[in-house]
Protein backbone atom coordinates (compact mmCIF):
# COMPACT_ATOMS: atom_id res chain seq x y z
CA UNK A 1 0.00 0.00 0.00
CA UNK A 2 1.07 3.35 -1.19
CA UNK A 3 0.83 6.64 0.97
CA UNK A 4 0.33 10.12 -0.80
CA UNK A 5 1.09 13.55 1.81
CA UNK A 6 0.39 16.23 -0.70
CA UNK A 7 0.91 19.43 1.25
CA UNK A 8 -0.20 22.32 0.14
CA UNK A 9 -0.46 26.29 1.25
CA UNK A 10 -4.05 25.99 2.57
CA UNK A 11 -4.91 22.09 2.71
CA UNK A 12 -3.01 18.75 3.22
CA UNK A 13 -4.26 15.70 0.96
CA UNK A 14 -3.69 12.51 2.10
CA UNK A 15 -4.26 9.15 -0.20
CA UNK A 16 -4.27 5.44 -0.08
CA UNK A 17 -3.23 3.59 -3.08
CA UNK A 18 -3.06 -0.24 -3.62
CA UNK A 19 -1.43 -0.30 -7.04
CA UNK A 20 -3.08 2.18 -9.75
CA UNK A 21 -6.38 1.87 -6.91
CA UNK A 22 -7.06 5.38 -4.74
CA UNK A 23 -8.34 3.78 -1.64
CA UNK A 24 -9.10 6.32 0.42
CA UNK A 25 -8.25 10.16 -0.02
CA UNK A 26 -8.48 12.73 2.97
CA UNK A 27 -8.74 16.29 3.60
CA UNK A 28 -6.60 18.42 6.34
CA UNK A 29 -7.03 21.86 7.06
CA UNK A 30 -4.76 21.88 9.87
CA UNK A 31 -1.91 18.91 9.87
CA UNK A 32 0.74 17.60 12.04
CA UNK A 33 2.57 14.34 11.25
CA UNK A 34 0.71 12.44 13.86
CA UNK A 35 -2.62 12.50 11.66
CA UNK A 36 -0.61 9.85 9.24
CA UNK A 37 -0.16 7.29 12.51
CA UNK A 38 -3.93 6.01 11.82
CA UNK A 39 -3.84 5.42 8.08
CA UNK A 40 -0.36 3.33 8.35
CA UNK A 41 -1.70 1.60 10.87
CA UNK A 42 -4.90 0.74 9.32
CA UNK A 43 -3.21 0.00 5.73
CA UNK A 44 -0.24 -1.24 7.20
CA UNK A 45 1.81 1.26 4.12
CA UNK A 46 5.03 0.49 3.56
CA UNK A 47 5.86 3.24 1.12
CA UNK A 48 5.59 6.70 0.81
CA UNK A 49 6.09 9.69 -1.46
CA UNK A 50 5.62 13.53 -0.48
CA UNK A 51 4.83 16.50 -2.02
CA UNK A 52 5.10 19.92 -0.27
CA UNK A 53 4.50 24.08 -1.16
CA UNK A 54 4.63 25.29 2.14
CA UNK A 55 6.33 22.94 5.50
CA UNK A 56 9.44 21.34 5.92
CA UNK A 57 8.82 17.82 4.03
CA UNK A 58 12.32 16.40 5.54
CA UNK A 59 10.08 16.06 9.27
CA UNK A 60 7.35 14.61 7.51
CA UNK A 61 10.04 11.91 6.34
CA UNK A 62 11.26 11.45 9.44
CA UNK A 63 7.89 11.20 11.44
CA UNK A 64 7.45 7.99 8.21
CA UNK A 65 11.06 6.84 8.99
CA UNK A 66 10.25 6.19 12.10
CA UNK A 67 7.19 4.13 11.59
CA UNK A 68 9.42 2.15 9.36
CA UNK A 69 7.98 3.49 6.18
CA UNK A 70 10.66 4.52 3.15
CA UNK A 71 9.91 7.59 1.64
CA UNK A 72 10.82 9.72 -1.22
CA UNK A 73 10.11 13.85 -1.16
CA UNK A 74 9.33 15.19 -4.80
CA UNK A 75 11.79 17.69 -5.82
CA UNK A 76 13.57 18.50 -9.39
CA UNK A 77 16.19 16.12 -8.90
CA UNK A 78 13.39 13.26 -8.34
CA UNK A 79 13.37 10.61 -10.90
CA UNK A 80 10.44 10.94 -13.20
CA UNK A 81 8.50 8.76 -15.76
CA UNK A 82 8.93 10.76 -18.35
CA UNK A 83 11.07 13.60 -19.85
CA UNK A 84 11.41 16.89 -19.43
CA UNK A 85 12.06 19.65 -21.70
CA UNK A 86 11.29 21.97 -19.72
CA UNK A 87 13.93 25.01 -19.22
CA UNK A 88 13.89 25.50 -16.24
CA UNK A 89 13.27 22.34 -15.05
CA UNK A 90 14.37 24.00 -10.73
CA UNK A 91 11.28 26.22 -11.34
CA UNK A 92 8.57 23.80 -12.02
CA UNK A 93 6.12 23.16 -9.56
CA UNK A 94 5.24 19.67 -7.76
CA UNK A 95 1.54 19.84 -8.81
CA UNK A 96 2.39 20.17 -12.40
CA UNK A 97 5.01 17.42 -12.64
CA UNK A 98 2.82 14.77 -9.91
CA UNK A 99 -0.05 16.23 -12.83
CA UNK A 100 2.03 15.21 -15.72
CA UNK A 101 2.82 12.34 -14.61
CA UNK A 102 -1.02 11.41 -13.70
CA UNK A 103 -1.84 12.73 -17.64
CA UNK A 104 1.00 10.04 -18.93
CA UNK A 105 -0.68 6.95 -16.82
CA UNK A 106 -3.89 7.70 -18.02
CA UNK A 107 -3.46 7.76 -21.69
CA UNK A 108 -0.08 6.67 -22.45
CA UNK A 109 1.40 6.82 -25.73
CA UNK A 110 -0.70 9.75 -26.72
CA UNK A 111 -0.25 13.37 -26.51
CA UNK A 112 -2.14 14.91 -23.41
CA UNK A 113 -2.77 18.48 -21.84
CA UNK A 114 -3.41 18.95 -18.57
CA UNK A 115 -4.94 21.79 -17.05
CA UNK A 116 -5.11 22.63 -13.31
CA UNK A 117 -7.56 25.17 -12.22
CA UNK A 118 -7.01 26.32 -8.99
CA UNK A 119 -5.53 29.94 -7.94
CA UNK A 120 -3.79 29.69 -10.97
CA UNK A 121 -4.56 28.22 -14.39
CA UNK A 122 -1.99 26.31 -15.97
CA UNK A 123 -1.65 24.56 -19.26
CA UNK A 124 0.82 21.61 -19.22
CA UNK A 125 1.30 19.37 -22.57
CA UNK A 126 3.34 16.37 -23.02
CA UNK A 127 4.08 14.88 -26.54
CA UNK A 128 2.78 10.33 -27.72
CA UNK A 129 6.55 9.99 -26.95
CA UNK A 130 6.37 10.88 -23.18
CA UNK A 131 8.08 14.61 -23.67
CA UNK A 132 6.94 17.07 -21.28
CA UNK A 133 7.30 20.55 -23.33
CA UNK A 134 6.00 22.93 -20.64
CA UNK A 135 2.98 25.06 -21.61
CA UNK A 136 1.23 28.10 -19.93
CA UNK A 137 0.66 29.89 -16.79
CA UNK A 138 -2.57 32.26 -16.52
CA UNK A 139 -4.27 33.75 -13.46
CA UNK A 140 -7.26 31.79 -11.84
CA UNK A 141 -10.92 32.24 -11.81
CA UNK A 142 -10.77 33.87 -7.48
CA UNK A 143 -7.52 36.13 -8.60
CA UNK A 144 -9.11 37.44 -11.60
CA UNK A 145 -11.81 38.68 -9.30
CA UNK A 146 -9.75 39.99 -6.88
CA UNK A 147 -7.62 42.13 -9.53
CA UNK A 148 -10.36 43.58 -11.23
CA UNK A 149 -11.29 45.08 -7.36
CA UNK A 150 -7.84 45.60 -6.29
CA UNK A 151 -6.87 47.15 -9.19
CA UNK A 152 -9.77 49.56 -9.53
CA UNK A 153 -11.71 52.38 -7.32
CA UNK A 154 -14.53 51.34 -7.78
CA UNK A 155 -15.06 47.72 -8.98
CA UNK A 156 -16.08 45.38 -5.96
CA UNK A 157 -15.02 42.39 -4.57
CA UNK A 158 -17.59 39.94 -6.30
CA UNK A 159 -17.82 35.76 -5.64
CA UNK A 160 -17.58 33.80 -8.00
CA UNK A 161 -20.69 32.64 -9.75
CA UNK A 162 -21.63 28.69 -11.45
CA UNK A 163 -23.10 30.50 -14.81
CA UNK A 164 -22.78 34.02 -15.96
CA UNK A 165 -24.76 35.88 -18.88
CA UNK A 166 -22.33 36.87 -21.92
CA UNK A 167 -23.46 40.30 -21.81
CA UNK A 168 -23.92 41.83 -18.21
CA UNK A 169 -26.74 44.51 -17.78
CA UNK A 170 -25.35 45.43 -14.64
CA UNK A 171 -21.86 46.22 -13.17
CA UNK A 172 -21.92 43.12 -11.24
CA UNK A 173 -23.22 41.04 -14.33
CA UNK A 174 -20.65 42.39 -16.12
CA UNK A 175 -17.62 41.24 -13.93
CA UNK A 176 -18.89 37.87 -13.74
CA UNK A 177 -19.13 37.49 -17.42
CA UNK A 178 -15.94 38.77 -17.58
CA UNK A 179 -14.30 36.58 -15.73
CA UNK A 180 -16.03 33.36 -15.70
CA UNK A 181 -16.48 33.54 -19.68
CA UNK A 182 -13.84 35.30 -20.36
CA UNK A 183 -11.58 32.18 -18.72
CA UNK A 184 -13.78 29.75 -20.46
CA UNK A 185 -12.30 31.18 -23.62
CA UNK A 186 -9.52 31.52 -22.35
CA UNK A 187 -9.29 27.32 -22.00
CA UNK A 188 -11.33 26.39 -25.01
CA UNK A 189 -8.86 28.89 -27.14
CA UNK A 190 -5.63 27.39 -25.63
CA UNK A 191 -7.37 23.64 -26.46
CA UNK A 192 -7.93 24.23 -29.46
CA UNK A 193 -4.31 26.20 -30.60
CA UNK A 194 -2.59 22.82 -28.71
CA UNK A 195 -5.09 20.83 -31.22
CA UNK A 196 -3.54 22.32 -34.23
CA UNK A 197 0.05 21.26 -33.11
CA UNK A 198 -1.65 17.70 -31.74
CA UNK A 199 -5.00 16.52 -33.92
CA UNK A 200 -5.29 13.11 -31.09
CA UNK A 201 -4.74 15.85 -28.29
CA UNK A 202 -6.31 14.09 -25.08
CA UNK A 203 -7.38 16.88 -22.59
CA UNK A 204 -7.69 16.42 -18.64
CA UNK A 205 -9.06 19.13 -16.28
CA UNK A 206 -7.86 19.38 -12.68
CA UNK A 207 -7.90 21.57 -9.73
CA UNK A 208 -10.01 23.37 -6.78
CA UNK A 209 -12.22 25.29 -9.08
CA UNK A 210 -12.96 22.28 -11.58
CA UNK A 211 -16.82 22.60 -11.37
CA UNK A 212 -16.85 26.27 -13.50
CA UNK A 213 -15.12 24.71 -16.00
CA UNK A 214 -15.61 20.91 -16.65
CA UNK A 215 -19.55 20.71 -18.42
CA UNK A 216 -18.48 24.34 -20.05
CA UNK A 217 -16.40 24.03 -22.24
CA UNK A 218 -16.83 23.02 -25.94
CA UNK A 219 -14.24 20.57 -26.10
CA UNK A 220 -14.38 16.89 -25.38
CA UNK A 221 -12.46 16.74 -21.57
CA UNK A 222 -11.84 14.58 -18.91
CA UNK A 223 -12.55 15.38 -15.78
CA UNK A 224 -9.81 14.16 -13.29
CA UNK A 225 -9.79 16.44 -9.50
CA UNK A 226 -7.43 13.59 -8.52
CA UNK A 227 -4.90 13.71 -11.09
CA UNK A 228 -2.27 15.25 -8.79
CA UNK A 229 -2.80 11.81 -6.45
CA UNK A 230 -2.71 9.52 -9.25
CA UNK A 231 0.66 11.51 -11.04
CA UNK A 232 2.46 10.99 -7.31
CA UNK A 233 1.30 7.69 -7.08
CA UNK A 234 3.16 7.30 -10.39
CA UNK A 235 6.20 8.53 -9.40
CA UNK A 236 6.42 7.02 -6.34
CA UNK A 237 5.89 3.58 -8.12
CA UNK A 238 8.76 4.39 -10.77
CA UNK A 239 11.38 5.36 -7.79
CA UNK A 240 10.85 2.04 -6.24
CA UNK A 241 10.04 -0.46 -9.03
CA UNK A 242 13.00 0.91 -11.18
Amino acid sequence: MNLIVDIGNSFTKVAIFSGDTLVKHYLHEAFSNEDLTPYMDEYGIDKAIISSVSQDAAKVAEHLEKKKCKSITLSSATALPFHVQYQTPKTLGSDRIAAVAGGQHLFPGQPVLIIEAGTCVTYDITTEKGSYLGGAISPGLKMRYKAMHEFTKNLPLLEPVAAAELTGTSTAASIHSGALNGLINEMDGMIDKFKEMYPHLRIIISGGDINYFDKKLKNNIFARPNIVLIGLNQILKYNFEN
